[in-house]
């Protein structure tokens, strides 16, 4: 064989070696949905230290995780909202003379004042490392959207070909409630690579989950678009959770062919009000509870919730023991993602058992057909089913401010005639029933039984 030959077999050795990576480091279309195929389960630092959180307070969480919750089915560990703000506060945000830290392509870095490990431009790997280290996974939050400051020092982007940030973006629908990023242009040369560059560096460090806020009202279609061939393309499952706001209904065929999951309300605290608006709002979303795809409930407001938090001061939840069942029944028969917010390590006996009942997390996990009988006066009703042994759940709550209510339901609706009865958080037999499934329960309290269907 030719030397010219020779170089010219090698070369295309080499070439069909590249390509062949190439592919591999890009999913397949909604390949996305296999990397949640459970609802996702973890610990997220916005409810107990707002956009102030530190490193040392992560991993403490992280290490309370591993102890308590992880042999649970308990996995990512997120840090929220403007980790690289040096100077952020507690009770809001600094949005005066916030000091930023980001690297030469206009993509924010961790502030090391808060975040010691990310020095000498390791970003988040370290810390993301030793969240691994303990069997866990990691996530961040990011705004949507191009840093200002990018814009106005009209820094390049990274694989744009001499693209700046100055070209790609505009003022309109900026975020009204945070002003870090401007809007991007989805269809102009360089706001791809911007978001790919992004994910390329979240993949670097190790990054599994990101929240990207500030997505659902109005719905960024376009930029939603973007972020989703970023993650595609950057050879890492990063599991895509959209937020914050009441997603429209209209958006549901694009936001879960594009998610893994997607807030249907604004931030939930611990009022009641919050949850009955929750459970109003949820009703529209039973028929998109699907494997990989997961309308969200938002955080879990328990525990010990505002430490340095934007709503209210350091507390326990103010909610009463009845409406944190209410709360946790709610989000566990809905399937929706479960992200604690409160302080772990500052958790007491109570609210861990909410997080740890196998019975409970076996129906979060497992069942399937979620829908709602009914929600009509003070009174709901939601139903699901296990295929793998044949059970029935089914969750009743009293959402009126009455005293008591009787809360009934026809096993007809259910499909069947007789079942024995088990409550789930208890774990005490009920009995058999006949016919229907009552209960008389306090103002804002619920019930959550196991159906077991007699032949």
């Amino acid at each position: 064989m030719k030397l010219k030959n020779k170089i010219a077999l090698a070369l295309g050795v080499v070439l069909v070696s590249v390509n062949t990576n190439a592919q591999k480091s890009v999913f397949k279309k909604e390949e996305f949905k296999q990397w949640a195929q459970t609802p996702p389960m973890g610990w997220n630092s916005w409810d107990c230290y707002g956009s102030t959180v530190e490193e040392h307070e992560v991993k403490a969480n992280t290490d309370y995780m591993v102890k308590n919750l992880k042999s649970s089915g308990w996995e990512y560990i997120v840090v929220d909202i403007r980790w690289f703000v040096e100077n952020d506060k507690a009770g809001g945000y600094n949005q005066t003379d916030p000091r930023y830290v980001m690297d030469q392509y206009g993509r924010y870095l961790p502030a090391l004042n808060r975040f010691p490990s990310a020095k000498d431009g390791q970003g988040f790997k370290p810390l993301a490392d030793y969240v691994h280290s303990k069997g866990l996974k990691f996530g961040i939050h990011i705004m949507r959207g191009i840093p200002k400051k990018a814009v106005q020092e009209k820094l390049p982007i990274k694989g744009a070909n001499g693209i700046t940030a100055d070209q790609i973006y505009t003022t309109d629908l900026q975020c009204k409630w945070l002003k870090d990023n401007y809007t991007i242009l989805a269809d102009k040369p360089g706001a791809q690579e911007y978001y790919d560059s992004l994910f390329e560096l979240y993949a670097q460090w190790g990054v599994d989950f990101i929240k990207i806020d500030d997505l659902s009202r109005p719905y960024h279609e376009a930029e939603i678009n973007l972020i989703r061939k970023a993650i595609d393309k950057c050879g890492r499952k990063i599991v895509l959770s959209t937020s914050p706001g009441e997603t429209p209904i209209s958006a549901a065929a694009h936001v879960s062919t594009n998610a893994n999951m997607w807030r249907m309300v604004d931030d939930v605290w611990d009022t009641w009000p919050h949850i009955t608006h929750l459970m109003d709002v949820a009703q529209k979303w039973y028929p998109y509870i699907a494997p990989g795809t997961w309308p969200d409930c938002d955080m879990i407001p328990l525990g010990r919730i505002s430490l340095r938090g934007e709503r209210g001061e350091d507390r326990m939840s103010r909610l009463t023991k009845d409406e944190q069942y209410t709360l946790i029944t709610f989000f566990n028969i809905f399937k929706s993602p479960l992200f604690f917010g409160g302080d772990l390590p500052s958790n007491d006996a109570f609210t861990l058992s909410l997080l740890t009942n196998k019975e409970v997390l076996k129906m979060h996990r497992e069942s399937t057909d979620v829908k709602q009988l009914f929600q009509k006066d003070g009174k709901v009703a939601v139903t699901s089913k296990n295929p793998k042994d044949g059970s029935i759940y089914l969750a009743l709550f009293n959402i009126s401010d009455k005293k008591t209510e009787n809360v009934t339901v026809s096993l007809s609706d259910l499909g069947i005639k007789n079942a024995e009865v088990t409550n789930l958080w208890t774990g005490k037999k009920v009995g058999a029933v006949t016919n229907e499934v009552s209960a008389t329960l306090n103002k804002h309290a619920s019930v959550l039984y196991k159906l077991k269907v007699k032949k």
